[in-house]
């Protein structure tokens, strides 16, 4: 995999309550990203990001895997977590090494348990948030009725920024409210057409809420807004930016993962809309009590070990946030933890369980390290 800068760095953890479909939802977006070649099946044993012998038998993820895909030159480091509560330390670990959360929710069930404890932990974490209502095509799906219930547990700063094409076995696409053009899909091919006549007022109202909640993210924006003015597609997508990143509101994303419909759109919000690796600002503690801010990549190395595995070849493997500086292979850290200097080998990313070697890791990269004595 090439070198990526900072700003072209994009670190999502997906999260939500079991079953709702984050491994397959995972699963498609390495798929139409091309960095599988088939689209692996939960059911199956074959998705990428479950491949433990026991994620395999029982048919749920256990563990966070790491999976980066490469899109429109962008890395989107995805961390896949598990949804049973049972393995809680693997979601919080995890939220402490990404960017930005992934929330999925099945469009049957809508907000669960677990939903209201991973939106907590985002939370907890001051991360963006960005919904996906999965399994458009299930039985009972029902995508207005998911976006209620998030408005009615979250708060009302929930906004679509996609409508669904029909529902249950009559979904086929996505209605895209802020370019106003709908993707329907056929044979697993996305075709870009004009908006269903059915489907024209609902989006006109939905795009108003959509430069409502844009305008309240920048107040000279806002009084022109207020004053009756129209805003420009520059203001408004810096509006989405701007508040996304702020948590002003939550942006609301639908498709189906298995059917493989909207994902290629995901994909494309996550590019524009997600904040990148270069924006994290973090804390930490050096000898002796000392404590630093680390900035982005002009400030010295710095970085954290969210994640350790062991595996059954290569021994030891250490998960690694790069969140200041750049790290390179053959380096020796320091660990502010147990006070030593620390000698690293070989970088590499991982996908699922496939290595692919780096040569350098820049600061807001997640990169996993080998054999760390400490």
């Amino acid at each position: 995999m090439k070198e990526y800068k900072s700003d072209r760095i994009k670190n999502v953890g997906i999260v939500a309550h079991g079953g709702a479909g984050k491994t397959s939802l995972a699963e498609a977006m390495l798929f139409n990203a091309g960095a599988v070649t088939r689209l692996g099946r939960v059911d199956d044993g074959t998705a990428t990001t479950d491949f433990e012998a026991e994620e395999v038998k029982r048919k749920v993820s256990i563990s966070a895997a790491l999976a980066p895909c490469e899109w429109k030159d962008y890395k989107i480091n995805v961390v896949d977590t598990p949804g049973y509560s049972d393995f809680v330390a693997e979601v919080k670990g995890s939220l402490r090494a990404v960017d930005s959360a992934l929330i999925v929710l099945c469009a049957a069930s809508g907000v669960e348990v677990e939903t209201e404890k991973v939106w907590k932990y985002a939370v907890d974490q001051k991360l963006p948030r960005i919904a996906f209502v999965n399994k458009m095509d299930r039985e009972n799906a029902d995508f207005d009725a998911a976006v209620e219930g998030m408005k009615a547990t979250f708060g009302g700063n929930v906004v679509p920024l996609q409508l669904p094409i029909g529902s249950q076995d009559s979904f086929s696409g996505i209605v895209d409210i802020v370019s106003m053009k709908a993707v329907v899909y056929k044979g697993g091919k996305g075709t870009e057409t004009e908006i269903p006549d059915d489907m024209k007022e609902t989006a006109e109202l939905a795009r108003m809420s959509m430069i409502e909640a844009a305008a309240e993210a920048d107040d000279d924006v806002l009084a022109k807004y207020l004053e009756g003015e129209e805003l420009s597609d520059e203001e408004i997508f810096s509006g989405l930016v701007k508040g996304i990143a702020e948590n002003r509101f939550v942006p609301v994303f639908c498709g189906s993962a298995t059917k493989n419909i909207g994902i290629a759109e995901l994909l494309n919000s996550i590019v524009k809309y997600a904040p990148a690796a270069d924006k994290a600002m973090v804390s930490g503690t050096k000898a002796k009590s000392e404590e630093v801010v680390s900035r982005g990549s002009g400030d010295p190395f710095s970085a954290l070990v969210f994640k350790t595995t062991a595996d059954p070849f290569v021994g030891r493997l250490s998960f690694i946030r790069v969140f200041s500086g750049t790290l390179k292979p053959d380096s020796t850290l320091y660990n502010s933890t147990k006070d030593k200097t620390e000698r690293i080998g070989n970088l590499f990313t991982m996908r699922g369980k496939t290595q692919d070697a780096l040569t350098v890791a820049n600061t807001g990269d997640i990169v996993v390290v080998a054999k760390m004595a400490e």
